[in-house]
């Protein structure tokens, strides 16, 4: 079998959480040798809502293919091992604040005395440079600064408090994608030029990036509306008003385009529920023709009105409720307008679909045992893609890499007496 575009790369993953983990596991799925250092705990997300020993499902479905060397960082002989290892390394990921890394003595400017060629990522919450470059972060930290929390307005909850947005932790998922990137794009560059480079993200770049449009400033379409909102934002802020009352004024001020209405969301059928989206006038037009009505609001050139027509709404909504969700997806494809039923992720372990196209990779954990998981995102033809096993036990490969880098077991052992090195139960 082909080896995957990334064989015979090595990373060292410093990371922890959720994005650093998850863009380390992408390198892996491409074939790198990944190699996660850890504290001798264990990192926090192996920590939380723990279903065994050091493993929770947080951390294996964001660390499989990884090898895992448990040591403690201030220890001095950890420094010397951490050398070593980086000495043969091709990509180092790291998410610290500036200080830890420096105190470690894995930032950059250390790192490349002992490894010039080095590609190194850095992954940080608000960036190193400016007023927030010494502050930590996290995903619900970055959705609040960001402005992602209020995308669409926002949502509060009972007590008018701001809620995260949706379900997961969308910067710092998008952040895992760009650190795979980043290193992808620095090994590409030393390829060509034979050097190595420091590639940054942060949380809070990929969270603008997740707004696009609503971010971007273009005079020449929103000029008006932004200077509008912002002054409106300044005086509810300089007045006291309430941050609820302010939320809730702004929501129903905000324009809202017809099709938003009927075109583009969810429905209630007879047993169920479905979602369509209709972003062009062929397609809404299909959609007219499928579930049988009329749209005034409709244009001549497609284009939709500026006003909402509720009594429509309801139209649509009742004819939606007298099918059921698998009959009206009959109709639609018939008619080809994009549209799928509500699922629960519980359900899509067994989806025909997801097997279909392969999406699900079943693995076996040392110590937890079968698991099925997403699989690698994307397929190559030539480089297969493939998850190198499931997420390592705590420390599992410490003696192997210890070993490595030419340390005894006796002084491996020590190490371990010593609380400074863990083997773990699944230990080589």
């Amino acid at each position: 079998m082909a080896s995957g575009p990334l064989d015979g790369v090595r990373v060292l993953d410093f990371t922890q959480i959720i994005a650093g983990p998850l863009g380390c596991m992408l390198l892996s799925d491409l074939g790198a040798e990944v190699v996660k250092i850890e504290p001798v705990g264990g990192e926090p997300w192996r920590l939380t809502a723990q279903f065994f020993p050091h493993e929770s499902k947080a951390y294996q479905s964001l660390n499989r293919g990884k090898q895992s060397v448990a040591i403690d960082l201030y220890d001095d002989r950890a420094k010397t091992i951490v050398s070593k290892l980086i000495a043969g390394a091709d990509v180092m990921v790291i998410n610290y604040r500036p200080d830890v890394s420096a105190r470690l003595g894995i930032d950059y400017d250390s790192v490349t005395k002992i490894k010039p060629d080095i590609v190194y990522v850095d992954s940080t919450a608000f960036g190193r440079k400016g007023p927030w470059a010494h502050r930590p972060g996290y995903d619900i930290v970055a959705q609040a600064a960001s402005g992602l929390m209020m995308v669409r307005g926002g949502t509060l909850d009972d007590r008018g408090h701001p809620l995260l947005t949706g379900q997961g932790a969308p910067a710092d998922f998008t952040t895992g994608y760009a650190i795979a990137w980043a290193a992808c794009a620095g090994l590409f560059s030393r390829e060509r030029t034979g050097k190595g480079q420091k590639v940054e993200t942060s949380l809070l770049v990929n969270a603008l990036v997740l707004q696009g449009s609503t971010f971007m400033s273009n005079p020449a379409a929103d000029a008006e509306a932004r200077a509008s909102f912002l002054a409106d934002l300044e005086q509810s802020r300089e007045s006291g008003e309430p941050f609820p009352q302010f939320v809730e004024r702004r929501k129903k001020a905000a324009p809202v385009v017809s099709g938003a209405g009927v075109y583009y969301r969810g429905y209630l059928t007879r047993n169920g529920a479905l979602a369509v989206g209709c972003l062009s006038p062929a397609v809404r037009q299909r959609f007219r023709a499928a579930v049988g009505f009329e749209d005034p609001n409709e244009s001549a050139d497609g284009v939709p009105q500026r006003t909402v027509n509720t009594a429509l709404q309801l139209e649509v909504e009742g004819i939606l409720q007298g099918k059921t969700t698998e009959e009206w997806m009959v109709l639609f494809d018939k008619h080809s307008v994009p549209a799928g039923p509500v699922r629960y992720v519980e359900e899509l372990a067994e989806d025909e679909q997801v097997l279909a196209n392969s999406y699900a990779v079943d693995l076996d954990h040392d110590l937890t045992g079968p698991q099925r998981m997403t699989a690698p995102p994307l397929q190559m033809s030539g480089t297969p893609t493939a998850p190198q096993g499931a997420a390592p036990p705590l420390g599992r490969d410490t003696r192997k890499w210890l070993r490595e880098v030419g340390m005894t077991d006796e002084q491996i052992e020590a190490m371990v007496a010593d609380g400074a090195a863990y083997m773990g139960l699944a230990a080589e």
